[in-house]
């Protein structure tokens, strides 16, 4: 009883697997297509290689597809559903004493481990590549692109700037002149966005370093940072200090934030001590707090996948065709898909608890699933 057990359970989990595999790689191959044309249409305008456009539609794929990894697992678990159907395969499981749990279980369990391999294995070398994507599209793509980063040691900027005309270069200048400037500061004072100990290194286009600033105080406002009490040092001069320094810039303090919040260059293993870092800082960390406890959820979501996929796949084929049964598993996915979105938003607004905002779907999936299987099996 024991082999036949384990038997149907290898069956079952290497059938759901394949198939799994099968779709991710229908859906990844579409994704990279799309994105391929749209980073072609963007480096038409600029002296970017083909060779370097598709290296860099490699790097952002995982970054859409851990998007579409439910729907990879529905319509895995559906086709798996399917075929087994048609081929009379569940009539044999039934009439031999299997319930539908017992052979649902070890599609729950392969989908348990995909979403376990996801969160701790895919999604840090997601964001590896998707960190690797965003240093090749800020050289090719966005050359006067801003770059920002926070650490326990303080907060680092990089913005464009232009050592000849002193002022920030506008969006799309290519002027081979212009250079930029990065920004550290020791200290953040929040909501007044004044930074404290700061430091601003300045860099012409050809990477040479051209000046120092040191400044004990420097604040955010509109098109500028106004830094107080400056000491300016330029290499082969006298250091000379000055009152005020006006220094251009088009970051805003929402751009600030919100690059903070962006979840996903970091891997899941570094998210915890980000977060931390964040509040140590005075950020708001609400919606990274809400990207992790999704990806904790993502093994539970996608068993509630696999239930949801049962209910429209297990009865025979004469009772439903096949063109509906995909009609049906994709208004599930995008009803799943709104549900997340919409309360990840309201989770991100503080309007609901960051647990009920990551939570909430995973949850209410497996119930819904679970509900209507009973209903339909044993009801």
């Amino acid at each position: 009883m024991i082999n036949r057990h384990a038997t149907l359970n290898a069956y079952l989990g290497r059938l759901f697997a394949v198939n799994f595999l099968f779709i991710t790689a229908i859906l990844l191959g579409v994704v990279y297509l799309f994105d391929t044309v749209e980073l072609l249409r963007r480096a038409a305008k600029r002296d970017v290689g083909l060779s370097r456009v598709l290296e860099m539609g490699l790097y952002k794929l995982p970054e859409v597809g851990q998007m579409i990894f439910p729907f990879a697992i529905l319509f895995g678990a559906m086709f798996t559903f399917w075929v087994l159907t048609r081929r009379s395969e569940l009539i044999v499981v039934r009439a031999a004493g299997f319930s539908v749990w017992q052979f649902l279980a070890p599609v729950m369990g392969v989908a348990v481990l995909i979403g376990v391999l996801q969160m701790t294995v895919i999604n840090p070398l997601g964001a590896m590549m998707l960190g690797r994507y965003q240093v090749l599209e800020n050289r090719y793509l966005l050359p006067e692109g801003n770059q920002i980063a926070l650490f326990k040691e303080g907060l680092w900027l990089r913005q464009a700037y232009d050592p000849q005309a002193e002022a920030t270069p506008a969006p799309g200048d290519d002027d081979g002149d212009a250079g930029y400037a990065i920004i550290h500061a020791a200290k953040i004072q929040l909501p007044d966005w004044e930074l404290r100990e700061v430091m601003v290194l300045f860099f012409d286009g050809d990477n040479n370093f051209l000046r120092r600033m040191d400044a004990a105080r420097a604040r955010l406002t509109r098109g500028q940072w106004n830094l107080q009490d400056v000491q300016i040092s330029v290499p082969g001069t006298r250091a000379e200090r000055v009152q005020d320094y006006a220094l251009p810039t088009r970051l805003t303090a929402d751009e600030i934030e919100e690059s903070f919040s962006s979840p996903e260059t970091l891997s899941f293993w570094k998210l915890p001590g980000f977060i931390a870092t964040l509040k140590q800082t005075g950020f708001d960390a609400t919606r990274l707090s809400i990207h992790f406890q999704s990806l904790l959820a993502q093994p539970l979501l996608f068993m509630a996948m696999v239930l949801l996929a049962a209910t429209v796949s297990l009865r025979p084929p004469r009772f439903r065709g096949a063109m509906a049964m995909v009609m049906a598993g994709v208004l599930m996915g995008f009803l799943v898909f709104f549900l997340s979105s919409f309360l990840q938003a309201l989770g991100a607004s503080q309007q609901i608890p960051v647990l009920l905002a990551a939570w909430s779907p995973a949850l209410v999936t497996l119930l819904l699933g679970g509900a209507v299987l009973l209903t339909l099996e044993d009801g």
